[in-house]
């Protein structure tokens, strides 16, 4: 439905609403309608403002209709949330209606009872009802209602107000039958009172428990209402005693505009237009009064008049000096009254109040006339003079049983005949005068005044009577703000201090107590709308019912506790007689004394303790309201410490360990309902219980220091480690059984121990980030740790372990396997490596995926396994190669030249010596293939360059894991970090490189002196230099070269070349040195060498595509200097042995550079009898044999 058709269907409820009460009201229903003030007709009653639960109870029972009732009964429904219509308001309202049109009448009183009178149309309308409305059952609370809110349940009276039905009740209704005005609400007498009496009022605030004032309940019954019009009196009469008070023109102005029209056109800025505006000072004020009291113009009239003859014949004394109820009763008679009953209660109601006189401030005490009631005023004569009598009686006592007596009197006169009643009531009225008056004038103590009237200390009508007249200084339309002239309504009420005993300090306490519990009200009140809203299952979205102003009214009602002085501030005599206002009150604890203040701001305090014990669901916005909350607590806490049995205590808590209380009270709660929230939840998910604790409990953490803390931290700077060690002190108790169970990484451990280790590490950072650096050592010294990386490590090393053992057993298996065939062209490594990174790698990602809290031990027990993994790969690798003493043949025996023919000489060598190593010893041998060597090589490059990637990979995965979980860095676990990371995989790195120049030099040294043994180690040089050149090498060694180079990876190229190099420079210096007897060389042959070796040496550089030049160049240095020592004649070459023996002794070498061992051996190969002669004579060398 639209906007435009709502409103539309709003205006026909209303039209129809106003058509069915004009038609109730007119008919004969009612016995008796009384107008109210200012009305002659009912077109002068705006009908849109009377209740119709009203209208139809007083014609059910029969009584005479007060349209002025009525509509205040209207008004008081208002107090609930205003809606449109979908509204709570209008759905109650449209059950009422469906009531009234379900009521059938005989048409011409002969019709069918199924016959209906309807003014609506019946197409918009619908069907009539076809059977009677059910009557109101009470409200038994739905489980909706245990679910809204843990501490603040409504109370059993607002949920049976509440005027809803549920669809049993609508649907399973017997037979229909007639409905009757008897029928509609059918009530016993009793509960319909009940019901009345729990009905919300305007102005009765019907208080939370815990902010209802510590004061004695009146004996006689009075009522707020009584109070209410009783403080109205005194007001008046105060104002006489200035000269303001006037009885004003019956004439007045007709508003034919209703209230709640005013409401609607009105804007929230503007206030309540009185039909007094035009008038102005204290006639105006007055007026004001009036209207936010709600006391009627006939009462208003009447009470003014009552004063004003009053004081007829009294000269010289003052109308606030008056016993204000005794005077009214003699003042107002019976006629003055639409009718006996409302005379009756009216005077019941003075004759109470005068009864109350005697802790009141003597002469002085009345209250307003709104209620009619006659009963009232008795009530208020007997609750002044009579009840709760601090001062004693004395000799007075007499009269004080002889006013009860009198006001009994009084009261049963009007049950008797006119005369004989107007009668007694005169005779009893005279003596109530010459009783009265002495009672009132009894000394007190603690006179402010001085004069003979004195308040006793039983004071609590006085400041009920004055609460009253506080309680006005709201907005009628808007409660949530104060009143325009709020101010001047203050200068008024201080003219009634002097009536009601008030001083400074009891002003302010009762003014701050009045916008204290007009703030908890509208609290109290919001709850109760969003309750009303669930229950009805009407859906206004985000729609809140806090009174904008409430947060103002709760600032000025602190401005009043702040201005309230202390003790030391107040004079003697206000002290004297504060120290009277005593009262007994019965408590939990049985009957207790309480002083004034402890009346008043305890349970201000008690409201705000209360609260702030809660504030996690009291304050669940963490909004202003707290922070108002806790200085009215330390404020109140602060001026109640000055109470004498507060003053008495041993130690009273400070400031700062009340907050404390605060705070641990809280904690505790909230925890507690998050246990509860986990309970329920754990069993609709699958993590574990623990775990959601931690995270709830982390939230808890996080929004307790960001919206709660931020406030008590202004009184408790270190609030938030108070908060953080007593949430760190309850996770711990759930989780220590669960952390002594732990003996394996179970998926429980897995979830569990992160979530708890992350809250530990936050509770941490927010005690240091929020403490000084000494204060904080204290609170975490405090903590009993859970260790969770401590018992987390334990389980994760026995892991690691267990895995390590796995990849040592897989990588003996792959080594068995590995047949060292390369993967493919473009990967030239063998397979058995691929699989033991895989195995690694695997295990890396199991151990980060464990994300339970690991110290840098674990990592390095991880580092360790895999490098020795490696390790021992490596070892594998390097036990597959042969010796290199088994491939090397062994060097001949060191002969000198022999004299005979060289060729004959070469050939009986030939046919003596032995071949080296003999052929049985080569076939045991078993040396790898080069195209296999490369594939080792190539595998162990691969194996070292992927550990530098997979040792980032651990080191970046373990940074963001440590900066995920928000450590608190330790000096000790840095260091230890810096220590692993600086020798990380350098065992396996160092035993890699090892094996790879090992290889390099073992497939140089196979291919020399195993491959190509035949050509170069054997046939080189034999029987000449000059007939066996080195050029005839090149051709097999440049095949094997081209084989290395195809096979081996980039990377290694140079460095299995430059061991092929060096292999073939050691073979030559092998022929060359140790070349055996068969091998000769002239001095004339050292050039023919020189041309060899620079031979070779451009082989390896192959025009700048091979080794670099300076790397030949140095390799071959040491060849180029043998080669040159060749060219030495033999007288030269002795001459220089001889001197290098005596020089090597010293440390030194000889002239041409050479040691003695290589001089001998060039020596031992100079076909020269003068060198064979040296030889034997110095050295003992043998000859060659024959």
């Amino acid at each position: 439905m639209d906007e435009e058709n709502e409103i539309e269907l709003l205006q026909r409820y209303r039209r129809d609403r106003r058509v069915l009460l004009d038609f109730i009201l007119s008919g004969s229903l009612i016995k008796k309608v009384v107008m109210p003030p200012g009305a002659v007709s009912l077109d002068d009653v705006d009908l849109d403002q009377v209740s119709v639960d009203y209208v139809l109870t007083c014609a059910k029972k029969g009584d005479m209709l007060e349209l002025s009732e009525a509509i205040r009964d209207y008004h008081d429904g208002t107090l609930f949330p205003s809606m449109s219509t979908k509204g709570v308001q209008e759905y109650v309202q449209i059950l009422v209606f469906s009531s009234i049109f379900a009521v059938t009448f005989k048409k011409n009183n002969a019709g069918s009872s199924d016959e209906f009178f309807l003014v609506t149309a019946p197409e918009t309308s619908g069907s009539p009802p076809r059977r009677a409305p059910p009557s109101v059952p009470l409200v038994i609370p739905t489980p909706i209602l245990s679910n809204l809110s843990i501490s603040d349940p409504p109370e059993s009276e607002q949920v049976e107000e509440l005027p809803s039905l549920s669809k049993s009740q609508s649907l399973n209704t017997s037979q229909p039958k007639e409905l009757t005005v008897d029928d509609i609400d059918d009530f016993d007498d009793d509960i319909l009172e009940e019901v009345e009496s729990r009905r919300y009022s305007r102005r009765v605030l019907n208080d939370a428990s815990d902010v209802v004032l510590g004061l004695p309940s009146f004996a006689t019954g009075i009522t707020d209402d009584d109070l209410r019009e009783t403080a109205y009196e005194i007001l008046l009469a105060a104002a006489g005693a200035s000269g303001g008070l006037i009885v004003p023109s019956k004439e007045k102005k007709k508003e034919k505009k209703s209230r709640l029209l005013k409401k609607l056109g009105r804007s929230k800025s503007e206030h309540v237009v009185m039909q007094s505006q035009d008038s102005h000072g204290l006639v105006g004020l007055l007026e004001t009064m009036r209207v936010q009291m709600e006391i009627s113009e006939e009462m208003d009239v009447r009470t003014r008049r009552a004063l004003l003859s009053a004081m007829v014949g009294k000269v010289g004394k003052r109308m606030d000096t008056l016993l204000i109820p005794l005077e009214l009763l003699c003042c107002i008679s019976r006629t003055e009254f639409s009718d006996k009953k409302s005379y009756i209660k009216w005077q019941k109601r003075q004759v109470s109040f005068l009864s109350l006189l005697h802790p009141f401030y003597i002469t002085p005490y009345s209250s307003p006339i709104f209620f009619f009631l006659l009963y009232v005023q008795l009530n208020m004569l007997e609750e002044g003079l009579v009840n709760y009598p601090v001062v004693g009686f004395g000799e007075s006592g007499r009269k004080a049983s002889d006013l009860r007596v009198l006001l009994a009197k009084i009261e049963e006169s009007e049950s008797l005949p006119s005369g004989t009643g107007d009668l007694q009531r005169t005779e009893c009225l005279r003596s109530l005068r010459d009783i009265a008056n002495p009672l009132a004038e009894r000394p007190a103590r603690g006179d402010l005044t001085g004069e003979i009237c004195h308040w006793a200390d039983g004071y609590h009508l006085n400041v009920k009577l004055y609460e009253k007249l506080l309680a006005s200084v709201f907005d009628v339309l808007d409660e949530g703000k104060l009143t325009e002239e709020v101010e001047e309504m203050m200068e008024l009420f201080k003219s009634t201090w002097r009536i009601l005993g008030i001083t400074e300090t009891i002003h302010y306490t009762c003014y701050a107590w009045v916008l204290f519990r007009q703030v908890v009200f509208y609290v109290k009140e919001s709850r109760m709308s969003q309750w009303v809203l669930r229950l009805q299952q009407i859906d206004f979205g985000n729609r809140q019912f806090i009174i904008t102003g409430e947060q103002d009214i709760l600032q000025h009602a602190i401005d009043q506790l702040k201005r309230i002085p202390l003790k030391e501030q107040r004079g003697p005599q206000e002290r004297l007689h504060l120290k009277s206002l005593s009262c007994r009150v019965q408590s939990e604890k049985g009957f207790q004394e309480l002083t004034f203040l402890q009346s008043f701001l305890t349970p201000i305090q008690k409201w705000a303790d209360t609260r702030l014990a809660d504030y996690h669901f009291h304050f669940p916005e963490g909004s202003k309201l707290m922070e108002n909350a806790v200085v009215v607590a330390m404020v109140a806490r602060r001026l109640l410490l000055e109470e004498p049995e507060l003053a008495m205590q041993a130690a009273p808590l400070t400031d700062k360990e009340q907050i404390e209380l605060y705070v641990s009270s809280s904690i505790k709660t909230a925890f507690s309902r998050i246990i509860q929230d986990v309970e329920t939840l754990s069993d609709t998910t699958n993590e574990h219980p623990l775990t959601l604790l931690a995270e709830q409990t982390l939230k808890l953490l996080k929004k307790d220091t960001t919206m709660y803390l931020p406030t008590l931290t202004q009184r408790h700077r270190n609030a938030n480690a108070v908060s953080a060690s007593l949430i760190h002190k309850l996770y711990g108790i759930k989780l220590k059984p669960f952390l002594d169970s732990a003996e394996h990484l179970t998926e429980d451990v897995v979830s569990v121990f992160p979530a708890a280790d992350s809250l530990e590490q936050n509770l941490i950072a927010v005690i240091k980030s929020t403490c000084e650096e000494g204060t904080a050592e204290a609170y975490l010294k405090k903590l009993n740790m859970y260790k969770i990386e401590t018992i987390s490590g334990t389980l994760v090393l026995r892991w690691v372990n267990s895995q390590l053992a796995r990849i040592s057993a897989w990588v003996e298996r792959v080594i068995q396997q590995e047949n060292w065939a390369a993967v493919s062209t473009q990967q030239r490594h063998g397979s058995s490596i691929v699989e033991v990174y895989r195995i690694v790698e695997e295990t890396v990602d199991q151990f980060f995926a464990l994300k339970v809290p690991m110290r840098p031990g674990e990592l390095s027990s991880l580092f360790r396994g895999i490098d020795n993994a490696f390790q021992v790969y490596t070892k594998h690798v390097l036990d597959s190669l042969a010796d290199k003493e088994d491939i090397i043949p062994p060097v001949p025996t060191l002969t000198r030249y022999r004299r005979e023919s060289g060729i004959k000489a070469f050939v009986k060598k030939e046919l003596t010596e032995p071949r080296l190593p003999d052929v049985k010893k080569s076939s045991d041998i078993n040396v790898l293939t080069t195209p296999t060597l490369c594939v080792q090589l190539n595998t162990l490059y691969y194996a070292i360059s992927q550990l530098n990637k997979l040792e980032d990979s651990i080191w970046e995965r373990w940074t963001r894991m440590k900066h995920h979980s928000h450590p608190i860095k330790k000096p000790m676990e840095d260091h230890l970090r810096n220590s692993i990371k600086k020798d990380t995989f350098d065992g396996s790195r160092k035993d890699i490189n090892a094996a790879i120049d090992h290889i390099c030099e073992f497939t140089g040294t196979k291919t020399i002196f195993w491959d190509l043994r035949e050509p170069f180690i054997d046939g080189l040089y034999k029987p000449s230099v000059a007939q066996t050149r080195l050029e005839t090498l090149i051709d097999p060694l440049d095949t094997v070269l081209n084989q290395l180079c195809d096979i081996i990876v980039e990377p290694l190229r140079d460095r299995v070349v430059t061991g092929l190099l060096q292999a073939s420079l050691d073979g030559l210096l092998r022929v060359i040195l140790d070349g055996g007897p068969s091998r000769i060389f002239t001095p004339a042959d050292a050039k023919l060498l020189e041309e060899d070796l620079e031979v070779l040496k451009e082989f390896f550089i192959s025009g700048g595509d091979g080794l670099p030049r300076g790397v030949v160049e140095n390799q071959i240095a040491r060849a180029r200097q043998v080669i040159k020592l060749q060219g030495y004649e033999t007288r030269e070459l002795i001459e220089d042995l001889r001197s290098a023996s005596e020089i090597e002794m010293h440390g030194g070498r000889s002239r041409l550079g050479a040691d003695a061992k290589t001089l001998i051996r060039i020596l031992c190969h100079r076909n020269d009898s003068e060198a064979s002669q040296f030889l034997k004579k110095q050295y003992k060398i043998p000859k060659s044999a024959a």
